[in-house]
């Protein structure tokens, strides 16, 4: 689920990325992968998104151990990873935004498709990081091997959707009334970007 620059030489070994925004130009950011330290600041980031019930299912604040296992895969997949945006003026590299790409399905053929994942903290919404991280992932994509990149966004989530059909993903599928957010029913729509050159 989602949740809603002058680039520095980079490999997916090493994507390192810096950039300012517009909004705050003498603020940096710096885009690098995950490590094993950053698990409490990602859940953090996830469990801000909870209350709205705009950007997960989930229904209840989620564990570093929750997430634990989930973390590991993406850490020992390479194609699969996760990526932290780091305040750059933070003397501890506190994190805004993380994201993350997932597999669409477990089997091997499905390896050409990843689903995308974006979470920006909540004191740091506003700033323009989710369209920011948005592009920024979509041009690491396909050094990862992705041909087509899959956003699964609640329908009533009208700012993602706003945000991933401007960047091009259209619309290849809903799920209607299959998420019980106690208080309503939600329906899931699948958007999706090919990235092969002749879509």
């Amino acid at each position: 689920m989602t949740n809603t620059l002058q680039s520095a030489t980079q490999s997916s070994s090493d994507p390192s990325y810096s950039h300012s925004t517009t909004q705050n130009p003498t603020q940096t950011y710096h885009i690098r992968l995950a490590q094993p330290a950053d698990l409490p600041e990602i859940v953090d980031i996830y469990n801000q998104s909870i209350p709205a019930k705009s950007s997960t299912a989930d229904l209840e604040p989620v564990s570093t151990e929750d997430r634990q296992t989930w973390f590991n895969e993406h850490l020992t997949q390479p194609n699969r990873p996760i990526y932290v945006l780091i305040n750059q003026a933070s003397t501890t590299e506190e994190i805004m935004a993380w994201g993350s790409f997932s597999d669409v399905k477990s089997r091997l053929a499905y390896d050409i498709s990843s689903e995308i994942s974006i979470y920006v903290g909540n004191q740091y919404q506003g700033l323009g990081l989710g369209s920011f991280f948005l592009k920024w992932m979509m041009a690491e994509a396909p050094k990862l091997g992705i041909q087509n990149v899959l956003a699964l966004i609640f329908g009533h989530n009208q700012p993602s959707l706003a945000l991933f059909k401007k960047y091009g993903f259209e619309h290849w599928g809903t799920l209607p009334k299959v998420c019980d957010m106690q208080d309503f029913t939600a329906d899931i729509v699948i958007l999706g970007k090919s990235l092969t050159a002749n879509h």
